[in-house]
Parts: structure tokens; sequence; C-alpha cells
């Protein structure tokens, strides 16, 4: 089989096991809607700016729950199914077949991908029909060339963070603490009007501001913009980058002791 069959052999098995976990998969799409709920009830009230648009906080929330949305698909779900896969013996199983791990790792990737297309897909169907929100026709190249190179820079920091995850047991607590706080400063839980400048600063260095000024810049692009936001996207690709080459030198198929 070419590389390719083999890639989309395994990708159609991962889909399989992943929706024969109906009580998994439910909470992986319930999840953001349940937050983008949580957050427009409290706080869609008010209205805020964004690239010279004045909208509802609720509207907001559309584009920064689509960017949580497909980093929770990308990055805790893999890095926590990884790790649970290594600490079981399923990887070093999957290590001795003739399949290689390459092609196992990147159909996980691709299926990772894929439901956070699906899940980007439900949030903005959602927000369409009960905040209005809208998608501009101009911003749609903008919005694929985002997704994926989001969804790919959070699927290979995924795989990188499972090299200083010890066990399963450890890993929901290291999984959401490189996660979290950063999901609060990045203006994805809470809009960031005037930050003080260090905060500013310092949520520019990482992945998550990064990606979610950019899902902005495609869902309110200012005027005669594109929706592309090139500066967030090479900041992603610079991640991506770093991630993918930090689980090539240090991913381990074995149960740690």
């Amino acid at each position: 089989m070419s590389n390719a069959a083999l890639v989309l052999r395994q990708f159609r098995f991962t889909n399989k096991a992943f929706w024969r976990n109906p009580a998994a998969a439910f909470f992986t799409f319930a999840f953001p809607l349940l937050f983008l709920v949580i957050f427009t009830t409290l706080f869609g009230a008010a209205d805020i700016t964004i690239n010279g648009n004045d909208i509802s906080v609720a509207t907001f929330y559309i584009a920064g729950i689509a960017a949580f949305s497909v980093i929770t698909a990308c990055y805790t779900n893999i890095a926590m199914s990884l790790v649970f896969a290594r600490d079981l013996g399923v990887l070093k199983r999957v290590k001795g077949t003739p399949l290689p791990g390459w092609a196992y790792l990147a159909a996980r990737m691709l299926h990772a991908v894929a439901v956070a297309l699906l899940l980007v897909v439900i949030c903005l169907v959602f927000g369409m029909l009960l905040y209005d929100a809208e998608l501009p026709l101009s911003s749609i190249p903008a919005f694929v060339v985002t997704l994926v190179v989001g969804a790919a820079c959070f699927s290979a920091l995924g795989m990188a963070v499972t090299t200083i995850v010890p066990n399963a047991d450890a890993a929901p607590a290291i999984v959401n603490a490189t996660i979290l706080p950063l999901l609060f400063v990045s203006d994805v839980f809470i809009p960031l009007q005037d930050p003080p400048a260090w905060l500013d600063t310092l949520g520019k260095i990482f992945p998550v501001r990064r990606f979610s000024e950019a899902m902005q810049q495609v869902f309110f692009p200012g005027a005669g913009s594109s929706g592309f936001a090139f500066a967030d996207l090479g900041v992603l690709l610079i991640w991506g980058a770093i991630g993918l080459g930090v689980a090539v030198r240090r991913f381990s198929w074995e149960p740690r002791r």
C-alpha cells in the first residue's frame, strides 16, 4: 500500500473508534457549546470594537469558542489520548506492527483536524441561529486556511506535550495547566480591551492568542481586508514546527516507569 493509503486506512479506524465511544464523542462536541452558552449569557449584553467593527460580546464569543474548539480537539484530546494509549501499551503494540509510526501519528492528527473542523462548523451554525453571527463571504478562504494552520499547530503541540507527561494519572493536570491559563489571557474566554502592556506582550508570544486573533480577523475583518492575519499565522507555523520537532525527537512509544 502507498503511504497515503496507510494513513487513510488508519484514519478510518481512528474515526470508527472515536464514534464507537458515544459518551466521549458527545462531550467533545457539547463542551464548547456549553461554554458558548454560559459566556454569552453572562457577558453577552455589552458591545466591543474589533478591527473597527462594533459587535456584541455574544457575537465575539463565536470566534473565541471556535478557536477553543480547535484547541480542545487538537491539543487537549490528542495529548490525553496518546498518553493513555501509551500507558495501556497500545502505542508499543502499534510500533511492533508493520504500520509505520509516522503513519499512525499522521492519521491521529488528520482525525483531530477533521473533528476540529466539524466542531467549528457546529459552533458557527449555532451562533448564526442564536446570536446573529455571520462569516463574511470574503473571509471564507482565510477561514479555511486559519483553521487548517491552527489545527495542525495544536496537533503538533499536543504530541509534543506528551513528552513531559510521566503517566496517564498526571495527564489531565499537566495538559490543562499548560493551556487553561493561556485561554483566559488570550482573548478566548474574556475579551481583552486595553490589557496591561506586559500581559499583552506575554500573550502574543504564545499560539493561543495568535490563533484567537486570527479567528477574530476572519469573522470581523476590517474594511477591505481579506481576513488573513499573516503575522499570526506565521507565529502559529513556527510553534507548530517547534512542536513537531520536539515530538519527532522525544516522543515515546513505550510506557514510562
